[in-house]
């Protein structure tokens, strides 16, 4: 009977536990925006067709890898995830990473080996799975918000950069840095018919939504619609989107003799994977009323790339960019971004050749509006009275989130603002050993006069941790002329590795020079730390006292004991 009732609990456990991955609430309200989700959609996928191809030639392994993976995260992804308007596909960086490895596992006629690198996307899948059930994305709110806002702003900064030269009719270049140096050429070889539909495009964006209440039609559909509508109506010589692949796909199933080599890549696509579909969440949470599940966006992902090896597709992860069109179009459900996925499945099976209609140019307006929309505006107002810590991680996540690499700007910028706030805590956290004549203690007439000269207080207030560490041990330059340190921990909540190693270097080093240690005041969960490092043990039991009166009666008696040679009375005058 017990055995059972304890079964039953565990799988209520395990049922609680998985809750938080069921897609059916966010399944229930795909039709309560249906129109303008419906619409959104249609637009993504028309902005998420090139950049597919493009990721998918630019990993090596092909053009339609790239579609496969966008549809593969546009509807696993938006059925399982757990963003509302996060739409998924292949990403930049993603693709990069895949390419990397695929460099490494080449087959012997120097063809990529298929097989291995869908394996490495669907065990990544698998990998992702188990990082949602063990909940770490949680973590992604402890993201400081000065990194949040460089790291918006670089990314809108990104795409305007990288849509100058389709925005002018020149080809795209892939290179962030290439792009902005760029720049002055582009401009001045500029074709003067693709900048009119550009901003064309743009134009209808930016003034549609003044002229019309009519929500269900977002603007930039409209845009594109008229762009690709005059840029065809006159046969304007610009690049229009190039030949779409077609056709059903294969189909990879992993191969389990090449597990132990799959392991390393998959894991570094899983971690990745991760981090950017969590910071574009973030960036979707600050630009709508909702909040995104980290634990469920996760989940879906996992589900999204193992998905998509299975059908020989791109590693996915939440993207930014077609997510803030989505945004830009009114969506509110995973409608949208199921849609997308959808239409680029249409165009894949057969409808190819409508999108060969369409201007990259007016693919460009649209992006250079959702590249200005991106950037954090919030901030800008404000960007010369923030605190220089904030001012210093902004800068630094914006300028590397550009020139160098968003997952690199983000680590970095985390560094900063970790060092930062640590120097800040142990800058305004400063204990100082005072002699117990200037601690202010009610000490009464427990403490003959003559004798308060030889104690000393030293009451740490806030956690003590690394960053105070130093700032301990070197109290004990002035207990020169104490002969005992009452340690008051009271004010003390937690205490980490750093911090117990500081207390008991001081302890020591107190002791070699002749002075005694009492400790007062600890909490259960500062005791049980110091117990579990065997710090107390060191420190010795007969050194703790429940209250300062104890601590300072057994100091007393130390005095007496080991420098006055005699028992001390508490009344002696």
């Amino acid at each position: 009977m017990k055995k059972g009732h304890g079964v039953d609990i565990q799988k209520t456990k395990i049922r609680d536990h998985l809750k938080d991955f069921n897609p059916w609430p966010s399944i229930r309200i795909m039709g309560t925006n249906l129109a303008q989700d419906t619409m959104g959609g249609i637009t993504v996928a028309f902005i998420a067709l090139p950049l597919a191809l493009g990721f998918g030639v630019a990993s090596g392994l092909g053009a339609i890898t790239g579609m496969w993976g966008a549809i593969a995260g546009g509807i696993v992804g938006g059925l399982f995830g757990g963003s509302n308007v996060g739409v998924s596909g292949p990403t930049g960086p993603k693709t990069v990473q895949l390419a990397v490895v695929m460099h490494e596992h080449m087959l012997p006629n120097g063809q990529p080996d298929l097989g291995f690198a869908f394996g490495c996307v669907f065990l990544s899948g698998v990998f992702m799975l188990a990082l949602a059930i063990m909940r770490v994305g949680k973590y992604i709110y402890l993201t400081p918000y000065s990194v949040i806002s460089g790291f918006m702003c670089g990314i809108g900064a990104i795409v305007m950069i990288i849509e100058f030269n389709p925005f002018v009719g020149l080809p795209t270049l892939s290179s962030v840095r290439e792009a902005l140096l760029a720049i002055p050429f582009s401009a001045m070889n500029a074709n003067p018919q693709a900048v009119l539909i550009s901003c064309l495009t743009l134009g209808t964006i930016i003034v549609w939504p003044k002229l019309t209440k009519v929500i269900w039609l977002p603007g930039p559909l409209v845009g594109l619609a008229v762009g690709t509508g005059v840029a065809n109506a006159f046969g304007l010589a610009i690049d229009y989107i190039p030949e779409v692949p077609t056709g059903l796909p294969d189909i990879y199933f992993p191969p389990l003799s090449q597990l132990d080599d799959m392991i390393g890549p998959a894991a570094a696509l899983a971690g990745l994977a991760v981090y950017d579909s969590l910071l574009t969440c973030v960036v979707i949470d600050q630009m709508t009323d909702d909040r995104h599940n980290s634990d469920q966006e996760i989940w879906g992902q996992g589900m999204a790339n193992m998905a998509a090896g299975l059908v020989g597709g791109l590693t996915t992860a939440t993207a930014t960019m077609r997510s803030v069109v989505a945004i830009q179009c009114g969506a509110k459900t995973i409608t949208a971004t199921c849609v997308h996925g959808l239409v680029l499945l249409a165009l894949v099976l057969g409808f190819a050749p409508l999108a060969s209609y369409i201007p990259m140019a007016s693919l460009a307006g649209i992006l250079f509006k959702v590249g200005y929309d991106i950037l954090d505006f919030r901030v800008f107002p404000v960007l010369h009275r923030m605190p220089t810590p904030s001012k210093i991680t902004f800068w630094t996540v914006l300028f590397l989130t550009v020139w160098e690499d968003l997952l690199v700007a983000v680590g970095v910028g985390l560094a900063i603002a970790f060092f930062l706030f640590v120097r800040d805590m142990s800058e305004m956290w400063k204990p100082e050993v005072k002699g117990l004549e200037e601690s202010q203690k009610p000490t009464g007439a427990l403490v003959p006069q003559h004798l308060k000269k030889y104690i000393a207080v030293l009451e740490p207030e806030g956690p003590m941790f690394f960053g105070i560490a130093d700032t301990m041990y070197r109290q004990i330059d002035r207990l020169v002329h104490y002969k005992v340190l009452i340690v008051s921990l009271r004010y003390v909540p937690v205490i980490d590795l750093s911090g117990a190693f500081a207390l008991e270097d001081m302890v020591s080093l107190a002791h070699k020079r002749g002075t005694m240690v009492l400790l007062k005041g600890m909490n259960p969960a500062v005791r049980r730390t110091l117990t579990e490092l065997s710090v107390l043990k060191h420190i010795g039991e007969e050194n703790i006292a429940e209250d300062f009166d104890g601590a300072l009666r057994r100091g007393i008696d130390y005095i007496g004991e080991q420098f006055l040679g005699r028992d001390i009375d508490p009344k002696e005058a």
